[in-house]
């Protein structure tokens, strides 16, 4: 897409607001010196574009998606739930399921915990604006570009060439032999996962910083007055009263993780044991000529698994509306 389309689409889309603008404006006046139910109208109006992309962006692909998941490769002879039987039975499946379960379990919590402690420590110093910026940087690098850069750090180039991956420079420096860390089973989940924590505890940190403002200091300075140490106020302080802050900001990474597929696609391509369900969605959606009844299984199973998130949020919004 060149420079010149770019711009022309941006002045379209502008154009089409504005057009809109006018044309639900006149039809508001034009409806309401009929109907003294103005108020319903004026809704109806200005909510319809955006109904109209959720039904299509969000709600149409929803229930398509379950479809195809009862249906063969072409999406054409129904198989009932002959898909979901083959998943269940399927290894790569079963280790998708293990290795995103260890995603969500290690990283919203190290993300988090770094966030916090990160955020707690740089308001001490008075290079802490600094640091936090530095730290803040990976956000916003794309899933793509981190994966390339920590291919580097993690890059192999055999015992005998000489090694331009950080981390393997390190190891023959101290007389050890070269690995290739991203083919190790197990350990190379771990490898990718520092990635995703290298990303989001900026976030995490970010969030921390305006809530630990929220702290009351007449009760940091009660506690510090009472005797108790820096770790014990953080502990019995800190932490319950950010709670709330810590909740969310594990809900976000959380279902962030769950989508993943950037890293593993820049990094393994799924091999050496690393597979996670998106990245077997893409494989058997858009690769080896495609198969939408299995791919669509893919896609479900991760919708199924943002659910319970989903509803962990609703309960907790409506109990802090009671308060």
């Amino acid at each position: 897409m060149t420079i010149f389309s770019l711009v022309l689409y941006v002045l379209a889309g502008i154009l089409v607001c504005i057009l809109y603008y006018y044309v639900s404006n006149f039809l508001l006046d034009f409806f309401t010196k009929k109907n003294s139910n103005d108020s319903l109208i004026r809704a109806f109006i200005f909510i319809a574009p955006a109904f109209i992309v959720l039904v299509i962006f969000i709600l149409y692909p929803v229930f398509e998606t379950v479809r195809l998941s009862f249906f063969d490769k072409f999406g054409r002879e129904f198989v009932g739930i002959d898909n979901y039987i083959w998943a269940v039975n399927d290894p790569e499946f079963r280790r998708g399921i293990l290795n995103n379960l260890g995603w969500l379990l290690i990283v919203p919590t190290l993300s988090t915990f770094f966030g916090l402690v990160i955020a707690n420590l740089a308001d001490r110093i008075w290079w802490g604006t600094i640091a936090k910026s530095i730290i803040f940087m990976p956000m916003a690098i794309s899933f793509v570009g981190a994966g390339v850069i920590w291919k580097f750090i993690y890059d192999y180039r055999g015992p005998g060439d000489q090694q331009i991956g950080f981390l393997n420079a390190i190891v023959v420096s101290f007389g050890l032999d070269p690995q290739a860390w991203i083919t190790i089973p197990i350990w190379n989940n771990l490898f990718l996962m520092a990635i995703m924590v290298w990303i989001q505890t900026g976030l995490a940190m970010v969030i921390f910083s305006a809530a630990l403002r929220g702290v009351p200091k007449e009760m940091l300075e009660a506690a510090r007055i009472d005797g108790a140490g820096e770790l014990k106020i953080f502990t019995s302080i800190i932490i319950p009263y950010l709670q709330q802050t810590i909740l969310v900001i594990w809900t976000i990474i959380t279902i962030v993780v769950l989508k993943i597929f950037d890293i593993i696609l820049a990094m393994t391509n799924g091999q050496w044991q690393t597979e996670v369900l998106a990245n077997l969605m893409f494989d058997w959606l858009f690769r080896g000529g495609g198969d939408s009844g299995r791919g669509s299984v893919f896609a479900i199973v991760i919708m199924i698994a943002v659910i319970p998130i989903m509803i962990l949020n609703i309960y907790r919004h409506k109990q802090e509306q009671k308060i």
